[in-house]
């Protein structure tokens, strides 16, 4: 009996440190921007608002995130490696030929600053891919309404 109360309690232990390790985008700051001589876009989230610009000098539009978008953003923002974002390489460099506007991703968390090296609008690292790609959705949208 108490090596069993000792395996489920190892085991509860054990799943209550994991949840613990993973990171909370409640308290994160995402900006993602990318710009040439004339385009420029910025997107930041923070807890559950975008903030979209699309000039330099303009105001910011917010958006409140849906249930559904959060959840998957929540999801996407766990498997980011953050101690690896500076290091990741693009995948193409049209941005060195004006093929394609200068895009950076940073994600201010819990005091720390982690950003990437700059990459192709469109075209980002493959280990963030899916972040970037969700976080352009939401200029999407807006851009529809």
């Amino acid at each position: 009996m108490k090596l069993l109360s000792l395996l489920l309690l190892t085991i509860f232990l054990g799943k209550g440190c994991e949840d613990n390790t993973k990171q909370n985008i409640e308290i994160a700051q995402i900006t993602y921007t990318a710009n040439t001589r004339g385009y420029y876009q910025e997107i930041s989230i923070e807890k559950q608002t975008v903030s979209i610009k699309n000039d330099r000098k303009g105001e910011a539009v917010q958006i409140k995130i849906s249930d559904d978008d959060l959840k998957e953003l929540v999801e996407l923002f766990q498997e980011v490696d953050l101690e690896e974002i500076k290091d990741l390489k693009s995948p193409t460099e049209k941005r060195f030929y004006d093929g394609a506007a200068i895009a950076n991703l940073k994600i201010n968390y819990e005091g720390k600053s982690y950003e990437s090296q700059s990459f192709d609008h469109g075209f980002p690292p493959y280990e963030i891919k899916k972040i970037v790609t969700k976080i352009n959705s939401f200029a999407k949208q807006n851009n529809e309404n």
